[in-house]
């Protein structure tokens, strides 16, 4: 007789968030400096993209790149910042896997994409310092 397989398999179905639980009687100002970290930095990139459409003179490569590196930054803190702010003050301190799935997704993503536009932005300064005379035709909006 062949000894039966037992496996012991536990399916996860959620994270505790341990980061600030220490401190109860802080929850309501670690809430407040991190919303107003996060409604400044939304309110920062937001005013980098609106400069950066608005004037006609900053409609060139370097800037729409940093426009698109502020959009990135309002996506990063928008996948993270928002779950830990409900979280000051929810009594169960929890984030769903399919959540934490989605949140590491998404950062993860951010991520790469910053990394690919930090790589155009050097080429983009590259030819500016090191061919400035091919730069209008190489940065061309084509």
């Amino acid at each position: 007789m062949a000894p039966s397989k037992m496996s012991n398999h536990t399916h996860v179905t959620e994270f505790i968030f341990m980061g600030f639980s220490n401190h109860p009687s802080l929850q309501g100002v670690f809430f407040l400096v991190f919303l107003a970290i996060y409604l400044t930095t939304l309110l920062g990139n937001m005013l980098m993209m609106t400069a950066t459409r608005v004037s006609p003179a900053l409609h060139t490569p370097m800037y729409y790149f940093l426009s698109n590196l502020s959009f990135l930054d309002i996506c990063y803190t928008t996948t993270t910042i928002p779950a830990m702010l409900v979280n000051f003050f929810r009594e169960k301190k929890t984030i769903s896997y399919e959540g934490c799935l989605s949140q590491i997704f998404f950062f993860v993503t951010c991520a790469g994409t910053e990394g690919v536009l930090l790589a155009a932005m050097a080429y983009d300064r590259y030819v500016a310092i090191c061919r400035p005379l091919q730069y209008p035709v190489l940065m061309s909006a084509k």
